[in-house]
């Protein structure tokens, strides 16, 4: 344990580096323990949403609806604090969206708080929810696999972004919206294949001291550069890791409820 939290320490001076402000620390207390996160000044505006939600309550009782071992836990559904255990959560929120912020230096190693998303163009945050990462730890083979992944997702949203592709795009929602099963078809086949050869973007490679930091504490790399991070947690990796392993089912909602029973800012 000791080895592991010098290596997170690590981690975080990769990052933080020799900044001399003091940043903004949240004290999360779930059912499971207590999870302090320090949230980064690198995306202000993921920051300022989250003190703000935190200081007007809005995260009080709510759970974690998705959990996946290995990969991340997630809460913030502002319909899960009365939910009955048969509704399927992950849909609400408040009724805004934030913009993407990504910084090369922010990556999804272990205890990573980033903010959860629809497929939207823009790739804007879900005003609410968010995930922190638990994540595995990958060899040289796996972050390859995960750079290509990483890859396919920045091809597709430069590709949906892309103005000469808009008429295609468009004429695809018309038949889908026509409800023209044939013309849907021929449509998505067509843009699927252009989305897997698009290369108009800058490729990404994975920094050589991200690959480290992924070899030794774990992550989810392929999440990298397409979903907006804004904190880390500094203390209860051991409580992300028990509400990791807890029994789900279908589609990925704990058993036994993991609620999120307060959240308060402790230094800002």
């Amino acid at each position: 344990m000791k080895k592991l939290s010098t290596l997170i320490s690590l981690a975080t001076l990769l990052f933080f580096g020799a900044n001399s402000k003091s940043p903004v620390e949240v004290e999360m207390i779930t059912n499971y323990g207590t999870i302090v996160l320090r949230l980064y000044d690198e995306t202000p505006l993921h920051r300022d949403n989250f003190i703000k939600l935190v200081d007007e309550g809005v995260y009080d009782s709510l759970l974690f609806h998705r959990v996946i071992k290995g990969f991340m836990i997630q809460g913030g559904d502002t319909k899960s604090k009365h939910a009955s255990d048969t509704v399927q959560l992950g849909g609400s929120d408040l009724n805004y969206q934030i913009p993407a912020e990504f910084h090369p230096d922010l990556f999804h190693k272990k205890g990573v708080l980033a903010a959860a998303r629809t497929g939207n163009p823009a790739r804007a945050s879900s005003s609410t929810q968010f995930y922190i990462v638990q994540g595995i730890i990958h060899t040289d083979s796996s972050l390859d696999h995960n750079q290509g992944r990483i890859n396919k997702m920045l091809a597709r949203h430069y590709a949906v972004n892309d103005p000469e592709l808009k008429p295609l795009i468009d004429s695809l929602a018309s038949a889908r919206t026509k409800k023209d099963s044939i013309q849907t078809k021929v449509l998505n086949d067509s843009l699927q294949m252009i989305y897997e050869t698009y290369d108009k973007f800058e490729t990404y490679q994975i920094p050589e001291a991200h690959r480290e930091v992924y070899k030794q504490i774990g992550g989810t790399p392929h999440l990298d550069q397409n979903y907006s991070i804004f904190g880390e947690v500094i203390s209860g990796l051991a409580v992300v890791d028990s509400i990791a392993s807890v029994q789900t089912k279908v589609p990925d909602r704990p058993i036994a409820e993991v609620r999120i029973l307060s959240m308060r800012v402790v230094s800002r």
